[in-house]
Order: structure tokens, then C-alpha cells, then sequence
């Protein structure tokens, strides 16, 4: 049998500190990459927004998982959507949405893309599989 390489698309709803599931998250798209297969997504959809928040400042000595969001992107040349609805609803914005909303501020880390629950259901719909964190 031979190996068969497959497209994932990852659904991150947990935050970057506090419960586990982002980091279980990482981890898997880490080993999955590491297997030959191919990451064409992921999507941070409620508490998961928390992980494109470029105010996240763990300690010196803890891991950065917003940087190491961005790295795995990189490397992996997959998207990082965004839900725009559950991250305004947390405070999770862009400059557009900011200036449209006249906030003072925005704090959406680079490479993360606000967009709607539409690029996500695309998304799963052009993968081999889909796993939600």
C-alpha cells in the first residue's frame, strides 16, 4: 500500500493560553506537515481569534504560540483565516475594521486574514479533511 498524501483544512476554536486545544492544534498540523501532507487552511473561529492577537505577550521563558502561528503558515504556505464575527465580538481587529469603527487601535497579528465562516465551508469542501481543535 502505498502512502497517500492528503489536504487539511484545521478548525481552532480554543485560545492561545489557558485550555489546550491550540496547542494540540499546532502540534497536529506540525506532524501532519512532517508526514507529506498538505496544509491548505486554518480557521480560528470563537475563542480561537484569541490566537491572532499580536498583544498576546506570554512570559520570556513560555511559548509563543501567535508567533508560532505565523511560522507554521510560512512554512506550511497555508491561509489563516479569521472569523470576523467572533473576533470583533472579542475585540480581535484589523486596521479596516478599526478605522471603520473608529477604534482606536488594531491588533490582528500578520498573516491572519479577517473573513467569514463562507472561506471556511470552501475550505472544507476542496480538503481531504477537516479537524477542529
Amino acid at each position: 500500500m502505498r502512502n497517500q498524501h492528503l489536504t487539511y483544512c484545521v478548525l481552532v476554536t480554543g485560545p492561545a493560553y489557558g485550555t489546550q486545544q491550540s496547542v494540540s492544534a499546532y502540534q497536529f498540523t506540525n506532524a501532519l506537515l512532517k508526514a507529506g501532507h498538505r496544509l491548505k487552511m486554518l480557521f480560528f473561529y470563537r475563542e480561537g481569534v484569541f490566537n491572532a492577537n499580536v498583544l498576546a505577550t506570554p512570559a520570556h521563558d513560555e511559548f509563543n504560540l501567535v508567533t508560532a502561528w505565523q511560522e507554521l503558515s510560512k512554512k506550511a504556505g497555508c491561509e489563516m483565516h479569521i472569523c470576523i464575527s467572533a473576533a470583533l465580538r472579542r475585540g480581535v481587529t484589523d486596521k479596516k475594521q478599526a478605522d471603520a469603527l473608529s477604534l482606536i487601535t488594531h491588533n490582528l497579528a500578520n498573516s491572519f486574514i479577517m473573513s467569514s465562516v463562507g472561506s471556511l465551508a470552501e475550505a472544507m469542501m476542496t480538503t481531504n479533511r477537516t479537524i477542529c481543535f
